[in-house]
């Protein structure tokens, strides 16, 4: 086991699926297979309800991804993916601020 980027590995967000990979970064499982294969991406191999995947460092698929695509591909897709959360943390804010005006308008009536 490398020691040095250890701590990476338990680190919130430096690493993701290789399902996380496909959808992120539009990398196919050939793709992924062959950086573990040259040794371009390490991993670790889990197993969930009998289905194995791989966890993937994000900083390698990085540099995996602007090796294949080159620099300004990478760039949007972390906008992208960027913009997508954001928008997912809008739609939620929204809710919770249309849950709140009711719970406001009830109470502000009396209960009623």
């Amino acid at each position: 086991m490398d020691l040095d980027n250890y701590g990476e590995w338990t680190r919130k967000g430096a690493t993701m699926s290789d399902k996380s990979v496909r959808k992120e970064f539009g990398l196919t499982q050939d793709e992924i297979l062959a950086g573990i294969d040259d040794g371009t991406l390490q991993f670790r191999e889990s197993v969930i309800y009998g289905v194995p995947w791989y966890r993937l460092l994000r900083r390698e698929v990085e540099v995996l991804v602007r090796k294949l695509r080159g620099d300004q591909y990478l760039d949007s897709r972390v906008v992208r993916t960027e913009l997508l959360a954001i928008n997912r943390e809008l739609a939620e804010l929204k809710k919770r601020v249309a849950a709140l005006e009711e719970r406001k308008a009830v109470l502000t009536n009396g209960g009623k």
